[in-house]
């Protein structure tokens, strides 16, 4: 019987998200993920490229399924060092400037040491500027205001500060009393702690899955090639667990689990999202099936790579994807819910 531990998943998302992980710096979160692991006392190893796959063994040790969700999030890099002492940044992922203009951020630097900052316009006083509304949100124009005293790029130099250092963006985590989940980085660590949930909860029952199933955590898919290396050769099914894209068009919504039928990569594989929808019916869980015009997943990439596996993709509805995001516990759930029903499922034929 599943349970729906809405109080502990919200707790692991907000520690998740509370801990940056732009694509190419996730030590500590992926650190973070071990000892999760540790923790519940499910073996896992880790790949050369820094991603967590954790397994629990089924009967069936032929067929392996593979779930996987990324740990990586947006973020930013210092490309260059101001004569006044601000950043110059390029982006690490897909957004736009406007989606991060005005909000607090961390550099990063390569000491370890963190420096506050704000993420604006050069343009942004309208006390001096006329066309601070109207000029481009770009990478000319978007720069970071450091929260220390400088004023000449020697002095930004001097905090350790350096061409190369990674930029976080504050994720501002809320839950309101309506159930309504804000923040940024939704996209994936939503799905991230509902897998490690789901592996918690099978541990801790003593869950006997019909087949041998990996859990794998990546960290560099908003920069297109998380999961598509050390898949293991038994694996016949391989479920994406990431965001469903709401707009306007789209049938996916907050309070439901969204089950992409296709994407840019193009379709997904139809009998195994079929068997999604029917598992859905059959145990009365809320979802939509959607298609995501601009939008790939590890599972794409996977295939890309050359795999030769059954590829799906489902995940909570996340509202504003790649800006101020937000969802729903009902989404949270309904996501949870599909995930236990698939992996105490038996795999098609």
């Amino acid at each position: 019987m599943f349970t729906f531990d809405e109080k502990s998943t919200l707790s692991l998302l907000k520690k998740l998200v509370e801990t940056p992980s732009p694509s190419g710096f996730t030590e500590n979160i992926m650190a973070f993920i071990a000892n999760e692991l540790k923790a519940i006392g499910v073996p896992f190893k880790k790949t050369n490229k820094g991603a967590v796959i954790a397994t629990i063994a089924g009967k069936d040790q032929t067929r392996h399924r593979l779930l996987t969700a990324h740990t990586d999030t947006l973020g930013a890099m210092v490309k260059e060092i101001k004569s006044d002492g601000r950043l110059k940044l390029t982006m690490v992922g897909g957004f736009n400037w406007n989606a991060v203009e005005g909000e607090y951020c961390q550099i990063h630097t390569f000491s370890g040491k963190a420096i506050r900052g704000t993420i604006l316009m050069h343009q942004t006083t309208v006390h001096v500027y006329n066309d601070s509304g109207s000029a481009k949100r770009n990478a000319d124009n978007i720069e970071v205001r450091i929260d220390e005293k400088v004023k000449t790029a020697a002095e930004t130099r001097a905090l350790g500060i350096e061409v190369g250092d990674f930029v976080s963006f504050d994720p501002r985590f809320e839950v309101t009393g309506s159930g309504f989940v804000k923040s940024r980085h939704l996209d994936d660590k939503a799905s991230t702690a509902l897998l490690l949930e789901l592996v918690r909860s099978l541990h801790e029952k003593g869950t006997e899955l019909p087949h041998t199933t990996h859990f794998y955590i990546s960290n560099n898919e908003e920069i297109g090639y998380g999961g598509n290396s050390n898949i293991p050769e038994e694996t016949v099914e391989y479920i994406a667990v990431d965001m469903g894209a709401i707009g306007d068009g789209q049938a996916s919504d907050e309070y439901t689990v969204s089950i992409c039928a296709k994407d840019s990569s193009g379709p997904y594989h139809y009998a195994l999202t079929r068997q999604l929808k029917t598992l859905c019916e059959d145990e009365n869980i809320p979802y939509k099936i959607d298609i995501y015009p601009y939008y790939g997943s590890d599972a794409s990439a996977a295939i890309r790579a050359g795999y030769d596996v059954k590829h799906a993709l489902f995940g909570p509805g996340i509202e504003s994807s790649h800006a101020l995001e937000r969802t729903h516990v009902d989404s949270l759930r309904a996501t949870a819910q599909l995930l236990y029903a698939y992996v105490t499922s038996e795999m098609l034929d």
